[in-house]
């Protein structure tokens, strides 16, 4: 039984859907692993989004449920002030379009759970404010089946129990423990890396909990009544020893740390060579095949060679890969454990690997000096980079050397030490790297997109405690392994493609017309633009709308409401890598070249896996995929398998890159893709993989990678809040990254951290209110003028650490120069003040007190008020010392001056005063 065989069954069935038992008694399955297998399918499916469950044991096709009863199906995303979003599941009629859910209305649903929702009815209240609501009316599959905190005593003795208070602060509500639950044993496990901090911890006093990292596992769900409730599976430790820190994200995320026994004894099965196997493929052995990696990396999955042929100019590119779908077969146990894990985890301290290190770091790796089986992509480039033709074949190389980046870079750099270590080996990386120009020229000309953003490094000192954290340095040793690797992936697709196979593709859509028209706003204030004009909105108005506008219109037709604005919905956009590539060169060198590039990642979409090939829009490519990282990606593993059974079948290894234009010029890239061989709708010569299936796995390992990003993006804020533990008091020079609401977003210049300034802060430098300007994306003082905006360098001192948010909160100073002309500022106000006080005449003195005759002053003459300050001057603009002290204000005051202004007012109205009566002795 398949996927594509159980869903037409669903769909064949009354009212398009099915039960438990039902299926089991219509497919007779048997024991238990055939139903364990059923039920494996109805996940599948129900993640997918081709299924949708209704009830406990009942499955219903996605589109039918959603049709009845206003029902939609999709992920629960939790905020910690308690509301939440849910995002529909792909082919739901609203895909695309968040619903919000509104705290009474989560219904004990928890972060991350699948949740049928009902969708209330529509409202336009004529502010524009057409969001969707709904209700979770039941929690279809419940993805927190542990939930990792901190352990803390019952209060009070009429609680339930103990409780955690969980990690993840989107879960609001505590998980309670009962008073008698049993405690795990305290026993090591191999696959834990720790401290010996936390491994003393581990030896627990059962009396004494409080304050222990836990791992909890549900056992009754929470409903709108009752709270959840666990036992304790896992006792991590304290949360500041060694260790424990990367454990907590591990299990906030789900990611399977450990692997079966079963697993293990099957690596530990096929991790060998086979001696026939190597005698039937291609031999690479003897040329001088090399890897480069990092430093600290153990997993060498890419080889490469470069060779120059002097008579005809051309160039050809060997890239060589490990052929770990050799070793890991179709629906073992190997395969379902990396198809769970998707792709390996990088922490800045530890890896999870994807696969067990009997495959990963051995039998699998490209090892120096050991014969290993490769997938190879040769490819004959001419002396312009174009791929003039290529081979898909299988080999057997043997490394001739495993080289670092770092030593790569000295030889390239000319490093006369590391070159003549290396003798050997140096015309050949000096090749490599007239190569990768060539291929970058190339590139460059298509309009790929080239964003070099650093990346944060964290490093620890010789006891694994944080030193520091760096910037990452990406040079030419870098850049020539990725134009290779890019090389390659684009002919293997190309070559797959043509071949008209269903097959996994990297996707990189183009980006919302809304994302590019913020973006231009934004750039615009530096005096950039990627050259688009104004984002076309179109109206429209429901049926519900038009009868009511009709029932309240006029006698002439028109209608009298005049909020009934109706719904906008931006149009297309002329939008190509080419104006994105033209931008970044404009901004390379400048000093706002950070802020901009980052502003410009921030607009395009995430690329994703696809069973639809729609084209590369950042790297200007028509086809594309990823073939080069079999050992760390699942994806690259199913490619491989195609390549390995069109191989196998007697398909000719040898072909072109596919015509057509970039995929940048498609008219319409996501409905009507370039005209190429594979774009003739025909069926498939070979069918490796079910198109299907290929869509499901294309769903779980985007899911998967970008839940292995979040885990390493949180891991290393949270190192980065130890890193400051230390420094709070001390001042940093920053750049603001944004400006928000709630306050600046600011990154310091040296350590790469990132904090925020909040706007309730900002009146301490000079005694004003601050406000933020949505249309103008800026904060503002409202008395003297003072601006802070996206790209502005400023002075920060750290404050404080906010540890429930994991934030670091930051302060504005002023620099020394405006320091000093606002101190002198108010010492000469505060002089002057006085020496007029002593010089005034009483009569004066009573006309200011409002006594006597000298109180007939001009009411309508306001206040005069005193000169606009040094600092302030240059961001009020240099109209500032002109403005005349009675100039009347044209824009409307802000309820804070409207405040001030009332209460002025109010002062100066003689109100009669109550006169006191004296009590009699």
């Amino acid at each position: 039984m398949t996927d594509r065989e159980l869903l037409r069954h669903i769909e064949r069935s009354p009212g398009q859907k099915a039960g438990y038992k039902q299926l089991v008694r219509e497919f007779s399955l048997g024991g238990g692993r055939e139903r364990r297998l059923l039920l494996e399918h109805l996940a599948r499916l129900t993640a997918a989004g081709h299924l949708t469950k209704v009830d406990k044991e009942q499955w219903a096709i996605a589109k039918a449920a959603a049709a009845r009863d206003n029902l939609i199906a999709g992920r629960l995303d939790l905020h910690r002030d308690g509301f939440g979003f849910v995002r529909p599941n792909e082919g739901q009629k609203v895909s695309g379009e968040d619903i919000f859910i509104p705290p009474p209305e989560i219904h004990g649903a928890m972060q991350g759970d699948q949740v049928l929702v009902e969708l209330a009815p529509a409202r336009n209240d004529g502010r524009g404010d057409n969001r969707k609501l709904g209700r979770v009316v039941r929690v279809l599959t419940r993805r927190n089946a542990t939930v990792v905190g901190v352990f803390h005593y019952a209060t009070s003795e009429r609680a339930p129990g103990n409780y955690i208070r969980p990690f993840d602060d989107r879960m609001g509500h505590p998980v309670f423990i009962p008073f008698d639950a049993e405690l795990p044993e305290a026993a090591a496990t191999p696959h834990r890396v720790l401290g010996k901090e936390a491994v003393a911890a581990r030896a627990y006093d059962p009396d004494n909990l409080e304050g222990l990292v836990m791992d909890v596992e549900i056992t009754h769900w929470p409903t709108p009544h009752t709270p959840a409730r666990g036992v304790i599976r896992e006792i991590l430790g304290y949360e500041d020893d060694f260790g424990v820190d990367v454990e907590m994200v591990i299990r906030k995320h789900h990611l399977p740390h450990a692997f079966p026994d079963n697993v293990l004894e099957e690596a530990r099965a096929v991790a060998h060579l086979d001696a026939e196997t190597v005698a039937a493929r291609r031999d690479f052995r003897a040329l001088p095949i090399v890897t480069i990696d990092g430093e600290t990396a153990r997993d060498f999955d890419d080889a490469v060679l470069v060779e120059l042929d002097e008579e005809t100019g051309h160039w050809r590119l060997q890239v060589h890969i490990a052929d770990v779908a050799e070793y890991v077969r179709p629906d073992t146990a190997l395969d379902l454990e990396a198809r769970l894990r998707g792709n390996s985890v990088y922490f800045p301290d530890r890896a999870i690997p994807m696969l067990p290190q009997e495959l990963s770091t051995d039998i699998c790796s490209l090892r120096p000096d050991e014969d290993r089986l490769v997938l190879s992509c040769l490819m004959n480039i001419d002396p312009s980079g174009n791929v003039v033709d290529y081979e898909v074949t299988e080999g057997v190389i043997r490394s001739a050397r495993r080289m670092t980046y770092t030593q790569v870079h000295k030889i390239l750099d000319g490093d006369e030490a590391v070159r003549a270590e290396f003798a050997p080996l140096v015309p050949a990386f000096e090749r490599m790297k007239q190569l990768a120009e060539i291929l970058h020229h190339k590139r460059d000309r298509r309009g790929s997109i080239d964003f070099d953003l650093p990346e944060p490094i964290i490093e620890f000192d010789e006891f694994g405690a944080m030193k520091s954290v760096t910037r990452s340095e990406r040079n030419w040793a870098h850049r020539l392994i990725e134009e290779f690797m890019l090389s390659a992936n684009e002919s293997v697709a190309s070559w797959i493609e043509n071949l008209s196979v269903p097959s996994l593709y990297r996707i990189h859509e183009k980006p919302e017309a809304k994302r590019v028209v913020e973006f231009e706003e934004v750039a615009a204030s530096f005096g950039y633009s990627l050259g688009v004009g104004n984002l076309p909105v179109k109206t429209f108005h429901t049926r519900g709308e038009r009868r009511d506008r009709h029932r309240n219109g006029r006698s002439d037709g028109r209608s009298s409401d005049r909020n009934a604005r109706g719904h906008e919905v931006a149009g297309d956009i002329a939008i190509t890598p080419k104006m994105y590539q033209k931008l970044t060169a404009k901004i390379s060198g400048k000093p706002e070249e950070r802020i901009v590039a980052y502003l410009m990642l921030r607009s395009l979409k995430q690329a994703k896996y696809s069973e639809r090939n729609e084209g590369h829009f950042a790297l200007a490519a028509p086809c594309y995929t990823h073939f080069t990282s079999p050992i760390r990606r699942y994806p690259d593993l199913i490619i491989h398998r195609i390549v390995k059974a069109l191989l196998g079948a007697g398909v000719e290894g040898h072909g072109v890159l596919s015509p057509g234009e970039p995929h940048a010029k498609q008219a319409k890239p996501h409905k009507e893709p370039a005209l190429r061989i594979s774009a003739v709708p025909k069926a498939p010569a070979y069918e490796v993989i079910s198109e299907t299936d290929l869509q499901l796995i294309a769903g779980e390992s985007s899911a998967n990678e970008r839940r292995a990003a979040d885990a390493e993006r949180e891991l290393v804020e949270w190192k980065k809040l130890k890193f400051m533990r230390d420094r709070v008091g001390e001042d940093f020079h920053a750049m603001i990254l944004s400006a928000t609401k709630y306050g600046l977003f600011v990154e310091l210049d040296d350590l790469f951290v990132e904090g925020l300034v909040p706007i309730q802060s900002l009146g301490a430098l000079d005694n004003d209110y601050y406000t933020w300007r949505e249309n103008t994306r800026e904060i503002i003082g409202e008395r003297w003028g003072r601006k802070f905006r996206i790209g502005q360098r400023v002075r920060v001192i750290l404050e404080r650490i906010d540890a429930q948010q994991k934030r670091l909160q930051f302060g504005i100073l002023l620099e020394e120069e405006e320091q000093a002309q606002q101190s002198a500022k108010g010492r000469k106000g505060k002089a002057k003040k006085s020496a007029t006080a002593e010089a005034e005449p009483s009569a004066k003195k009573a006309a200011r007190k409002g006594l006597g005759k000298a109180t007939n002053r001009n009411p309508k003459k306001g206040r005069r008020k005193g000169p606009v300050p040094d600092f302030a001057i240059n961001v009020a603009g240099p109209n500032a010392k002109k403005k005349s002290p009675g100039t009347k204000r044209t824009s409307k005051p802000s309820r804070a001056s409207r405040r001030s202004m009332q209460q002025e007012a109010a002062q100066s109205i003689p109100y009669p005063r109550k006169k006191k009566s004296k009590k009699k002795k």
